[in-house]
């Protein structure tokens, strides 16, 4: 196991990453000189540079610091899965015997020294873990977190603890990923499984080996630990800690008497010891009154009182790209949101529609990966249908070669909205400007955000 206390430099392959970003400011604010390659500069790589990192983008060996490279037994590598193996730098580092590390192995490193609170599923972990995080430093409890978004509150993905004699007294707030089976180096106090849909099939193969891991890292929690399992998951046999189940409407912990008051969801948070009332959301969507029940659950379980767990969530501002509004006045409403599964669509789509039961909407999406769309096309189809008007884009590969016969054609013959429209990202400007849509959605976790700026010149003075 690496000693942290040996080693001086830090140095991140895929350092723009919103995971490894995180890290790479957990090192830098504890005193480690922190440097990293990424293939494109974002703003996310400007404001790690502004803080101090230095960062280049192109694959080059002579650009690792000099000192990184003369001092290999004090410089630590880390890496995340979508680098390639045959990465120049990659292929350097690993023949020169530096210390190389995935982010989800020290992660579970710096994580094991505080009391670990995990949050895992196959959607809802970076919203209900910037929760759980939010609640816990608005209530005042010394805690770090490592979050897989931007949050509002707080303008970043990573919450530095204050100093502590014992971590162990330090509750760490973790987004747990199943991709690649990461979160199976943690080992938590308290967990919280969200969803086990099927996805990240390109890497599990089949619905069976997704379910696998998850029981495999519900099988880490500490003895004497605690899961929040949503309610209708079949986890609790294969875990030493107790289970609790928590929903929207069923389990021990549930949300009461929902109802929307000024285009903002309220509701009574129900939990064993009584009744959390009147919990104002300035985020919206049902899915969001779940997850805030299962943030407030664990919240509850680390100490933090009912009053301010209502406090923590009634404050809480959501997460960057998870029902985000980009524009919003009288004659137009621009949302954003991440959404790239088909549950995750219908419950973003769901809640718009019930917040906004008047408008027509407009929903832009863009498939992400060739493998997710074969695998849920029809699925996506009925999703995206219950929009008023649908534009669909073409696939975003990511890390994924294209597949012979997938296409965003597999969607799109399914979909049954009352109009629907196939265009590229150039063309979509004049489709808008065909038709002006009234309350506007962005949908999809590729590069569609790219065009945000764009449609909000085209729309922002409306």
């Amino acid at each position: 196991m690496t000693n942290l206390n040996s080693i001086k430099y830090v140095y991140f392959l895929g350092i723009g990453g919103i995971g490894m970003s995180a890290l790479a400011r957990w090192f830098l604010v504890n005193g480690y000189e922190v440097a990293g390659y990424d293939k494109t500069p974002t703003p996310l790589t400007d404001t790690l540079q502004a803080e101090g990192m230095a960062i280049h983008f192109t694959e080059d060996v002579e650009q690792i610091p000099a000192h990184f490279r003369q001092n290999r037994e004090q410089t630590l590598v880390i890496y995340t899965p979508a680098v390639p193996k045959n990465h120049a730098e990659y292929v350097y580092l690993t023949e020169q015997g530096f210390t190389l590390q995935k982010r989800s192995q020290v992660l579970g490193l710096l994580a094991g020294r505080m009391k670990t609170v995990a949050v895992a599923g196959t959607h809802g972990k970076t919203t209900t873990s910037s929760m759980v995080a939010h609640i816990l430093r608005h209530a005042g409890v010394n805690c770090a977190a490592f979050l897989g978004g931007i949050t509002q509150n707080y303008g970043t993905n990573f919450l530095l603890n204050e100093p502590a004699e014992n971590l162990s007294e330090v509750i760490c707030v973790v987004e747990a990923d199943e991709f690649d089976r990461s979160f199976l180096t943690l080992y938590p106090d308290v967990a919280i499984v969200t969803s086990t849909d099927a996805d990240h099939l390109d890497i599990y193969g089949d619905h069976s080996s997704v379910l696998d891991s998850f029981a495999a890292f519900v099988s880490q929690i500490k003895p004497g630990g605690t899961l929040f399992m949503r309610h209708g998951l079949e986890l609790a046999d294969r875990t030493p800690a107790t289970v609790q189940e928590y929903s929207l409407e069923q389990g021990a912990y549930r949300a009461d008497h929902v109802r929307i008051e000024n285009a903002c969801f309220v509701f009574d948070l129900v939990y064993p010891g009584g009744r959390i009332e009147g919990v104002t959301m300035q985020i919206p969507g049902f899915h969001n009154v779940e997850n805030a029940v299962a943030a407030g659950a664990a919240a509850l379980q680390v100490g933090v009182t009912p009053e301010a767990v209502r406090e923590g969530l009634s404050t809480y501002k959501g997460v960057k790209r998870r029902f985000e509004y980009i524009l919003k006045t009288n004659s137009f409403i621009f949302i954003d949101d991440y959404a790239h599964h088909p549950r995750e669509v219908e419950a973003f789509l769901s809640s718009l529609k019930a917040l906004y039961p008047d408008r027509t909407v407009t929903a832009i999406f863009q498939p992400h990966l060739y493998s997710r769309t074969r695998d849920f096309a029809d699925e996506f189809a009925r999703s995206l249908s219950l929009a008023d008007r649908v534009i669909l884009l073409d696939i975003y590969p990511a890390r994924e070669l294209p597949i012979e016969g997938v296409s965003a054609d597999l969607i799109f013959r399914n979909i049954t909205a009352s109009q629907k429209i196939q265009c590229s990202k150039a063309e979509l400007p004049e489709v808008l400007r065909r038709e002006p849509p009234v309350l506007l959605a962005t949908i999809g976790a590729g590069d569609i955000d790219q065009l945000i700026p764009e449609i909000k010149r085209q729309f922002g003075d409306q």
